[in-house]
């Protein structure tokens, strides 16, 4: 492979570079405003296209195709079927029709469907998404493609994803017409989701059952050193670690993904990966695509990448940090307050539209990261807080408070000096980083730090894009009906009004403070702590109006929803209680009573020769005492486990996971974790976290 990065990009995807040469011009242009400009493509033109993939995709190996679509599972689907067409004299052609492009038929009720599909109801359709390039895999042509049932209910992420960015390019196109903009005629969110994870060795995660069961440590002692001399940090990649990137980022250049940024993480084993903006549905398949890349292209190096947003206890998880913001098909950054941001009304428009709709709709923000796993990460060890809350800056926040109090602000120009003679001065930022706040604006866009390393960033951005698109909206409705002449003093005084509404959501401080967690309750912003306590709140009617107003979901989508996130809650936790009885009354309790034995037996030779035992039987004794409350644990597991597993209503079986079955994991693993410290780790039956974490 030729090392010019230029001359193989994305040389496995049928992009517009490829199309443009392969297409007849007509067909071409017409893709191109479907792919820009959101035009239906003419059907007759479906054959030509299915053609001329079909041929490339054969001249770049594939002997297949599969539609490629995002169901509720929270990963891809595929199934592949190939080319070949029977012919009369035994042989084979190599066919693809338009239809087999435009439409595929898997089994609807075999995906989570929260009950709008029944195994007697199983029909359901993929539909091509031509603004999503298709791209050639592992010797298949992958259709990027959106999921409804036969009813047309969304069974997927992409559909609400696509329709939202509809519904935010049209009200944006409303604002900016207010403003004069004619040029303009797509609005599209752009996302830059920067990707966390873990790398162990292979040899070590094939012994350890709760890793490969549920993708996190349910058991491990902390050891000596962790992360608290803030060494792993950008530190130099170690070999393996290295050579790991390399692969990665020429797998993922030839898929066209924008790979950019990598680097070592927080944590010992932690990393990240970092690609550069692109339109959101695009930006949403690539990084699913990645993640699929990532995972098995860490076997081929004897290692594993662990996704689980808390794979190891007592130091940082991972997330994915969800950079989004708007952009026009003029050139225009929405979200980029330019150098005066106080004479920018359009900017403050946009930027209060965000203010008020993360206020009006923290709930659904908060569901949108909503996992067990991600309830591990929030709030803990560089994680933002459950709570939602928007960090502004120093320069918008002084913009924000001279709007209210009709005074002028003057943007500062500041120039960074090092105070070193051949060191170079930079113009420096105008606001600090703020690491602690889960939605946070970064200088033209908002990082949205809640989302977990291995969700789809699908919801979130379909909840952001519709959120905002809503108060665009209400903002139009009131300024298109004022006069001209009026419109600047008529907007000033609407965006100061939902400034001092809504400015409780606004914290520039420390997140992760006691004290924060007070205010918040004061201000009157949501805690909702875990999935379970967040999730009912989808189906508010506030909630249902806003989606249904824009034609994102129905109620029964949301509600379908509702449940769907409940069952993998609910089941999440239960295989994780499984594993943990398994692994404690297979592996940790008979080692522990193994260890125990060579201890008694060792006092009986000692005493035999009249030589002191006390080390001994402090040991036992010690050993004895956390191995009844391992045991005692296991037996309280199994049974709460069983309780919660026989509730028939998905809140109340929810309810009682996190309330019941929790605590008593957490017993356990307090258990197990003191009696790894007490063993020889000769005897302890799985690699410790030492081994884990530090041996790659």
């Amino acid at each position: 492979m030729s090392k010019n990065v230029a001359e193989y990009f994305a040389c496995d995807v049928f992009n517009d570079e490829v199309m443009k040469a392969r297409l007849p011009k007509a067909v071409y242009k017409a893709l191109t405003k479907t792919r820009k400009l959101g035009v239906p493509l003419d059907p007759t033109y479906a054959d030509v296209v299915a053609n001329a993939l079909k041929d490339w995709a054969i001249e770049h190996g594939a002997t297949h195709y599969t539609h490629w679509f995002q169901p509720m599972t929270g990963s891809t689907a595929e199934k592949h079927d190939s080319f070949i067409t029977p012919t009369d004299n035994g042989m084979v052609i190599m066919n693809f029709s338009g239809k087999e492009l435009v439409k595929g038929e898997p089994d609807a009720s075999s995906f989570p469907s929260g009950g709008l599909r029944a195994t007697s109801s199983a029909r359901g359709y993929t539909a091509w998404d031509p603004t999503s390039f298709c791209f050639v895999k592992e010797g298949s042509l992958y259709i990027p493609t959106a999921f409804v049932s036969y009813t047309g209910e969304t069974l997927d992420k992409k559909t609400p994803l696509l329709r939202s960015m509809d519904v935010l390019s049209e009200q944006s196109i409303r604002i900016l017409r207010l403003f004069g903009n004619t040029t303009a005629t797509k609005v599209t969110s752009t996302v830059g989701p920067e990707q966390e994870y873990f790398l162990i060795d292979k040899a070590m995660y094939d012994k350890r059952e709760d890793l490969i069961m549920t993708g996190r440590t349910l058991f491990g002692a902390m050891p000596p050193k962790g992360q608290e001399l803030d060494d792993q940090y950008f530190a130099n990649l170690k070999p393996r670690i290295r050579d790991y990137m390399a692969d990665l980022d020429e797998k993922l250049w030839k898929l066209g993904v924008f790979a950019t940024t990598k680097h070592n993480e927080v944590a010992p084993a932690q990393h990240e990966m970092a690609p550069v903006f692109s339109t959101t549905n695009i930006s949403t398949d690539q990084n699913e695509l990645a993640m699929e890349v990532m995972k098995k292209l860490a076997v081929k190096h004897g290692l594993v990448c662990l996704l689980h947003e808390k794979p190891f206890e007592g130091v940082n998880g991972s997330g994915k940090h969800n950079n989004w913001s708007i952009a026009t098909n003029d050139g225009q950054n929405l979200l980029n307050p330019g150098s005066t941001p106080m004479e920018n009304l359009q900017f403050l428009t946009f930027l209060c539209a965000v203010i008020k709709g993360v206020d009006e709709y923290a709930d659904l923000l908060r569901i949108s990261a909503a996992s067990a796993a991600n309830d591990h990460r929030l709030g803990a060890n560089e994680a933002p807080p459950a709570i939602i809350s928007i960090f502004m800056g120093e320069e918008l926040q002084g913009v924000l408070d001279a709007l209210v109090s009709g005074d002028t602000y003057t943007s500062q120009s500041m120039t960074f000096k090092i105070g070193v003679d051949a060191l170079p001065d930079f113009p420096k930022d105008s606001t600090d980083r703020n690491r602690t706040s889960p939605f946070a604006f970064t200088g033209n866009r908002f990082e949205f730090r809640m989302v977990g390393s291995s969700e789809n960033i699908a919801c979130p951005n379909h909840m952001l894009n519709t959120i905002v698109a809503s108060e665009l909206s209400d903002i139009a409705d009131k300024m298109e009906k004022v006069p001209a002449d009026q419109f600047k003093d008529e907007l000033k005084k609407l965006l100061a009004e939902i400034v001092k509404e809504h400015k409780r959501v606004i914290f520039n401080g420390d997140g992760y403070s006691d004290a924060w967690v007070e205010e918040a309750a004061e201000r009157g912003l949501p805690n909702y702590k875990t999935t379970a306590d967040c999730v009912p709140h989808y189906a508010d009617e506030k909630n249902v109006k806003l989606f249904e107003k824009f034609g994102i979901f129905s109620k029964a989508e949301i509600e379908a929803r509702v449940e769907i996130l409940l069952e993998s809650y609910s089941k999440t936790i239960n295989i994780e209680a499984l594993t943990m009885i398994d692994m404690a009354k297979k592996k940790y309790i008979p080692a522990c009573l193994t260890y125990s034995k060579e201890l008694a037996d060792a006092i009986a030779v000692k005493k035999s020769i009249d030589v002191c035992t006390c080390v001994e039987k402090d040991l036992v004794k010690k050993v004895t005492e956390e191995t009844e409350k391992a045991y005692d644990a296991v037996q309280k597991l199994e049974e709460v486990t069983a309780v919660a597993a026989a509730k028939t209503c998905m809140q109340e079986m929810a309810n009682a996971y996190r309330d019941t079955v929790l605590p008593v994991m957490d017993e356990l693993r307090k258990a197990v974790d003191a009696l790894e410290v007490l063993l020889p780790s000769t005897m302890w039956p799985v690699p410790a976290y030492s081994e884990m974490i530090f041996n790659v």
